[in-house]
């Protein structure tokens, strides 16, 4: 084995940085409860982690926060590592799930192409669609305002309609349970300098739509959004969106809109309108013992993609 993995019970502190998705404010929110390191103590890669018991099994797995926190290095790592060549047994996991940065070098070896991101790239000839500068151009002479707030100045009036609107849309989109918040996770995130409320005000001074932009690894991210249910045939968040390239152009910096949840699904046809370039995000699906692996997945038919498969439905 060329490097030896171990796990840190800090909360992922010690891979904390000054970026979003590692931020203390992020790893709180998620509740991170690890810190993944490789190497020596003096180099290592390291990655936050939230560590889960894989029930009845007396064992257990690991995931990265959601988003993009990725692994950090000291320094790039080339060629990227082979998780195959790491001495995993400190950990005692039977596997590991890790979301990479975007557009960063993959530290790892094998990892899989998981999605194609959705980039408005300030360097590159602004896009939109003739449809989408329409619509936007009627939000605005309906009366429709973005106002661009500083994470920890959003008053609670501000943060009760942003969850009111996100929270109207996961259970419009029939979301999965992972994506129902509490209000108390929208203040931890909001409490970071790196986060950003874009909040759409309607006609009648109510809240249309908004957005948590966060900055991380040189990039703004599109990150939570939703639209308040009287507002959707105006499609507010057209406007919003509008604004955030704006910023983009104004900082410098490209945003990452995400993709959809499926390939080619209506969510990122919607944010190819405002994009010009897109971008490939990567995972790991790190086996770390191979023989408890295969005994806790026995019986079990994973759909494709789908990982560990022994917690696919037996």
């Amino acid at each position: 084995m060329s490097a030896r993995a171990d796990l840190l019970a800090d909360g992922g502190s010690a891979a904390s940085s000054g970026e979003f998705f590692r931020s203390p404010e992020f790893l709180s929110a998620e509740g991170s409860t690890h810190t993944l390191r490789i190497g020596t103590p003096e180099a290592p890669l390291a990655a936050p982690l939230l560590l889960r018991e894989i029930p009845g099994s007396g064992r257990a797995d690991a995931i990265s926060p959601y988003g993009y926190p990725g692994i950090d290095s000291p320094e790039p790592i080339d060629p990227p590592l082979d998780p195959s060549e790491v001495d995993w047994s400190a950990t005692g996991l039977i596997s590991l799930f890790i979301r990479h940065r975007i557009g960063a070098a993959v530290p790892l070896a094998g990892a899989t192409a998981r999605n194609v991101v959705q980039i408005a790239d300030p360097a590159l000839e602004r896009k939109s669609r003739p449809s989408d500068r329409r619509q936007i151009r009627r939000n605005e002479e309906a009366g429709y305002t973005v106002e661009i707030v500083a994470g920890p100045d959003a008053g609670a009036e501000q943060r009760a309609g942003f969850f009111s609107a996100y929270t109207q849309t996961m259970v419009r989109t029939e979301a999965a349970d992972r994506y129902f918040f509490d209000a108390g996770y929208f203040d931890t995130l909001l409490a970071s300098p790196l986060a950003r409320l874009f909040l759409v005000s309607g006609p009648e001074g109510d809240l249309a739509a908004g957005s948590l932009v966060v900055e991380s690894d040189g990039m703004l991210h599109y990150y939570l959004s939703g639209t308040a249910d009287p507002h959707l045939r105006s499609s507010p968040m057209k406007t919003l969106l509008a604004r955030l390239v704006d910023l983009s152009e104004e900082e410098g910096m490209p945003v990452n809109f995400g993709g959809g949840l499926s390939p080619g699904d209506a969510l990122e046809e919607f944010k190819r309108g405002f994009a010009n370039r897109e971008k490939t995000w990567h995972t790991s699906e790190v086996i770390c013992d191979p023989e408890a692996y295969e005994e806790l997945s026995a019986n079990r038919s994973a759909p494709a993609g789908f990982f560990p498969a022994y917690r696919a439905p037996a």
